[in-house]
């Protein structure tokens, strides 16, 4: 929702730290304008350091980093260690997750995750306000209550203040909450464009009208899965690992929203089914060409980037592919699609 043309990212799942930096300049000399890091099987914002260290350029970020687990004075000060160690290049991003894994997986409470994360965000720019401007630190709300800042524990102003902040979901009081208070939002990557134009976008710029702010001004940043590869064989097969993947998402009930506006409520219940029963064979199968071609981006190497300016232009500021980078060796092959988009 900028007005900017559309950047290409790179999602990178997070192996071997000692790797990152070899990792990181690779994609920076590729082209890519920013790497972003998840919270799966590791923290996300190691990865970010490294990445700052050993590159001059790329933008550094989270899609998305687990807020709950954290309280809002431990993000406040690895965002602004991250944000003067980079130069200005983070952009934070925030997500709830999913009660499930909030209860079971990192054992801390699950109440109220839209209005606790938007009290989060707030916490966390009242915190930086007092370092960088010295402002009292009294911020008095329902879940979180910051009220001591001693100067031995105050780091003091950076040259770059200002840090991004996007969340993560698709949900109605996620989109209200990026309209009112956020730099950008990450749409989940089991979306579609008719989904981002008709049920996120007009939230998020009617909350944006409420709040006094300009919509334009707020990004939209999106994975897509991707099937390419350097001939239609490769494309076919590639098609089949995402068909797979989005069955995978499209069984969980968060994301039935998606799959109902489309008409595709019986198909959402019956992958909820399978998922429930473990048939993970058979779950991709329910999964129809015509959902691909709206889940996905398919298109050979030589087809690719104009098909991301097709489906994507005029929709979203940001764009990476899910699980699908390129490797050392295959730079001949992949420059010419990260040029076609970032230039």
């Amino acid at each position: 929702m900028e007005e900017t043309a559309l950047k290409l990212d790179a999602l990178v799942f997070t192996g071997d730290l000692k790797q990152f930096p070899q990792t990181a300049r690779f994609l920076e000399d590729l082209g890519y304008d920013a790497l972003w890091t998840l919270e799966t099987q590791h923290n996300p914002f190691f990865p970010l350091l490294l990445s700052a260290e050993h590159t001059q350029k790329i933008k550094v970020g989270t899609s998305i980093a687990v807020a709950f687990p954290r309280s809002p004075m431990v993000l406040a000060h690895i965002a602004w260690d991250l944000q003067e160690f980079c130069n200005g290049r983070l952009i934070l991003g925030l997500g709830t997750q999913v009660r499930g894994h909030i209860e079971r997986r990192f054992s801390v409470p699950w109440n109220s995750p839209g209005p606790r994360l938007r009290e989060m965000i707030l916490a966390l720019r009242a915190i930086w306000d007092c370092w960088q401007n010295g402002t009292p630190l009294k911020f008095q709300g329902k879940f979180y209550s910051f009220t001591l800042m001693t100067p031995f524990f105050n780091p003091g102003p950076i040259r770059h203040p200002k840090i991004p902040i996007y969340v993560g979901g698709l949900n109605p009081y996620m989109c209200r909450l990026v309209g009112e208070l956020c730099d950008g939002m990450h749409i989940h990557p089991l979306h579609t464009v008719k989904f981002i134009r008709e049920a996120i976008v007009p939230k998020i710029r009617e909350e944006a009208s409420k709040a006094g702010r300009d919509s334009r001004q707020i990004s939209l940043s999106t994975a897509a899965f991707v099937a390419t590869g350097k001939d239609r064989a490769a494309v076919e097969k590639a098609k089949e690992k995402i068909r797979s993947q989005i069955a995978f998402y499209s069984s969980t009930k968060n994301y039935h929203p998606v799959l109902e506006l489309h008409g595709w409520g019986e198909t959402a219940r019956a992958l909820q089914k399978r998922s429930i029963a473990g048939d993970w064979d058979g779950m991709p199968r329910e999964i129809s060409d015509e959902m691909l071609e709206e889940f996905a981006l398919i298109g050979s190497y030589a087809e690719i980037a104009d098909k991301i300016h097709n489906k994507y232009d005029g929709v979203i500021d940001r764009l990476s592919f899910y699980d699908c980078l390129p490797m050392p060796g295959e730079e001949k092959e992949w420059k010419p699609i990260i040029k076609a988009i970032n230039g």
